[in-house]
């Protein structure tokens, strides 16, 4: 099981859970609009072996969420500052859509903190056109997950919208978990996402104009690429096969979450990376 804590710096309180039974550190980065429950399966499967930790990061979850600066720079330096208040020196990362891109940034600028990482399913590694940047307030209204996101008249809408999502396929106990957690009422009594427009808009405009590989990196990778997800053409490959020097693909049943839709295959898939390290 694990505990929730907050790491409370000058710039943000950033809420986290940690399962500490093992010692190797591992930390678990939830992509857009998610939060750190979304890894409750994994960390439970992995939890005894390993010291993990899963934020949830600012504009998202019990976190922080300021007006302005999604910026990578900001992330990183609020993971920077969770490791040294864990003490850790590296740690093993999963991450997840953005924060793949986020990882691999990460892994560019620091790559002593980095032990491995896991890429599941990222997005837009490279620096976006200008022209396409233009586009994106209108692609805001066609990605299904933002759709719930809200405001809605109550929370019996929110849930009826939340389980026509992909995340939410099967509509399992953890799933009901992870849509609970992160879904708040609002001052005017309409329900809706803790995660902020705000926020939404920040990381957006991050993930268009900065670009996630401009040199190699020889961190440990995996690249888990679900049959369903996004990642399915051998062009969306080539960039990480080109950068990671230490790069390896897995194909795992699923969708773009498969950790809440195929958990048990995707927990199976990240234990025996991981164990490679031991």
């Amino acid at each position: 099981m694990s505990l929730r804590h907050t790491l409370s710096t000058p710039d943000i309180d950033l809420s986290y859970l940690e399962w500490k039974q093992g010692k190797e550190p591992l930390l678990l980065l939830h992509g857009l609009a998610d939060n750190a429950l979304v890894w409750s399966s994994l960390g439970d499967y992995l939890g005894a072996d390993y010291h993990i930790v899963a934020p949830d990061m600012r504009g998202h979850g019990e976190s922080t969420k300021p007006e302005d600066d999604y910026s990578f720079t900001s992330a990183i330096a609020d993971l920077e500052a969770l490791i040294n208040h864990l003490g850790w020196t590296s740690a093993h990362i999963v991450s997840h859509s953005w924060t793949g891109k986020l990882a691999a940034i990460w892994a560019r600028q620091n790559p002593e903190r980095l032990r491995s990482m896991v890429l599941v399913d990222p997005i837009f590694i490279w620096k976006m056109p200008s022209l396409l940047q233009l586009s994106f307030p209108l692609l805001y209204r066609f990605l299904s997950f933002l759709k719930g996101m809200g405001p809605f008249a109550s929370y019996a809408e929110a849930e009826t919208q939340a389980r026509q999502l992909k995340q939410y396929e099967g509509w399992t106990s953890l799933q009901q978990q992870v849509f609970k957690a992160g879904i708040e009422q609002k001052p005017d009594g309409t329900w809706g996402s803790k995660f902020t427009i705000a926020a939404r808009d920040g990381i957006f405009n991050d993930v268009m104009c900065v670009p996630g590989f401009i040199e190699s990196v020889a961190t440990p990778s995996l690249f888990i690429q679900p049959e369903k997800g996004l990642n399915r053409q051998n062009w969306q490959i080539k960039p990480y096969k080109t950068h990671l020097k230490n790069f390896r693909l897995l194909q795992v049943p699923g969708n773009h979450w498969p950790f809440l839709t195929e958990p048990e295959a995707f927990n199976r898939a990240i234990a025996e990376f991981l164990a490679e390290f031991k």
